[in-house]
């Protein structure tokens, strides 16, 4: 038998005890942003990289990445509705087309 106390509080726990940033609208914690792109995109160009020096013809990379996208760009389809997505679409196509 163990001698370990339970770690679990007796009563009922909040659902979530997170608190917005200061400035941030009270919906907007957990939301995807622009450090998640980043990192997604450092992720996905590392394993693109990674894939093609380990010897992976390049058509099997592209068709790889392009399967991960369409995977990410579903979910969030299926998780924001879609409107997130097409907001985040039609901004990457203004500021690639500004030039920023």
């Amino acid at each position: 038998m163990s001698d370990f106390l339970d770690p679990r509080p007796a009563g009922p726990v909040p659902v979530c005890t997170c608190t917005p940033a200061a400035g941030e609208p009270v919906g907007a914690v957990g939301r995807f942003g622009p450090t998640h792109a980043l990192i997604l995109l450092i992720a996905v160009l590392g394993l693109g990289s990674g894939l093609f020096l380990a010897g992976t013809p390049l058509n099997t990379v592209f068709t790889l990445l392009g399967g991960l996208g369409a995977i990410g760009a579903a979910t969030l389809t299926a998780a924001g509705g879609g409107r997130r997505l097409v907001t985040v679409f039609l901004e990457a196509a203004v500021r690639s087309g500004a030039g920023k």
